[in-house]
């Protein structure tokens, strides 16, 4: 992705897909607020109101009260580094054999750096993967992308079987810790129980028995076990 919108060429192109990609992924669990945007990011609240200013004058996004909503070419452009970002994870993790957890930190510095023939050739050497190791899916090249689906393990009836679709892949040592349990995609687990008002699950995965807090468990989302 290049910019040269006059007035966006000074800031740095990765700041920008930064942005564009924060809001996209903000915005699949509801309206985004700019707190949320710099706590994303790690930036002050100054800064990302200067930066959406010049984003939304470029129309890039737009803004409904305190919500804001990335336009036609903003989703566009938030979509592409998207696809980079999880197809460099994916050539990472299974090709090279990275942790998924590190393998997230280096394709947050590869997404910028792939030109178009680079990024077409992996998913040709990778057989054109549908999902991320996180178990999210990977725009298309024409931008298109699969619907997500399943409900949060926290919401998971006792003695359900379930098996995990994804894990919230922004969040290393999270993504460290659950994998060390074995909350990754495709493994079936059961909630063996469910402690009252707000405790922890219990969780059985390949026969070991794990407690988790709700907060870890409303990041992993499953679907049942017909």
């Amino acid at each position: 992705m290049h910019v040269d919108d006059e007035g966006l060429a000074s800031m740095p192109t990765s700041t920008l897909q930064e942005y564009l990609e924060s809001i996209y992924k903000l915005s699949q669990s509801g309206p985004v607020k700019p707190t949320a945007i710099a706590e994303s990011i790690g930036v002050s609240g100054p800064t990302v109101t200067a930066t959406l200013r010049r984003l939304e004058a470029h129309n890039l996004i737009t803004r409904r009260g305190t919500d804001v909503i990335l336009t036609a070419e903003g989703t566009s452009r938030a979509l592409d580094i998207v696809r980079r970002h999880r197809v460099a994870e994916t050539f990472l993790v299974q090709t090279l054999g990275l942790d998924w957890e590190a393998a997230h930190e280096d394709a947050c510095l590869l997404e910028h750096a792939l030109s178009d023939r680079v990024l077409e050739a992996l998913e040709r050497f990778l057989d054109n993967p549908q999902v991320c190791p996180h178990g999210h899916p990977i725009p298309t090249a024409d931008g298109a992308i699969a619907q997500v689906y399943g409900e949060p393990l926290c919401d998971v009836p006792v003695d359900s079987p379930v098996r995990v679709l994804r894990v919230a892949e922004d969040d290393d040592e999270l993504l460290g810790y659950v994998g060390e349990l074995g909350l990754r995609p495709g493994a079936v687990i059961t909630v063996a129980a469910s402690a009252p008002f707000g405790g922890p699950l219990t969780l059985d995965i390949s026969g070991v028995r794990t407690a988790i807090a709700r907060e870890i468990a409303q990041l992993v989302t499953v679907e049942p076990v017909l």
